[in-house]
């Protein structure tokens, strides 16, 4: 089986409503928000499928800016949205169902906000 290509795009938060409602309209899925620390940003990525193919879109944000929320198009993006709080401490406007930080609990407020978070604490004998 060959891999297909993937389109990515990156796109300025400002038109992440737009181009989120464009996909629902034109009937695609969403399967994944996912956040990462990038130097001094957060990449956060949203996928959607649609008969097989995916479509990738890209925002960057500075650690410190907040995003709109999706879960009003996508109902069910309140848990990505809350677990980016909760583990990047990502602020998003307006989620659907908002936990408040309360979603994944950790011991270290947003883990893998810090860059120099390696895990939960050295591997111990049992």
């Amino acid at each position: 089986m060959k891999p297909e290509n993937q389109e990515l795009r990156l796109i300025d938060t400002a038109h992440l409503i737009g181009e989120v409602e464009d996909y629902r309209n034109k009937g695609h899925r969403l399967v994944n928000v996912s956040c990462t620390r990038a130097g001094e940003e957060f990449e956060i990525s949203y996928s959607f499928e649609l008969d097989l193919r995916f479509e990738n879109i890209r925002i960057i944000i500075p650690l410190d800016a907040d995003i709109p929320s999706i879960s009003g198009i996508y109902w069910g993006a309140f848990i990505y949205e809350n677990e980016m709080h909760d583990l990047f401490g990502v602020h998003v406007r307006g989620m659907n169902i908002d936990f408040k930080g309360n979603l994944i609990r950790t011991t270290v407020p947003y883990p893998f906000r810090n860059t120099s978070f390696k895990g939960e604490g050295p591997c111990q004998d049992r």
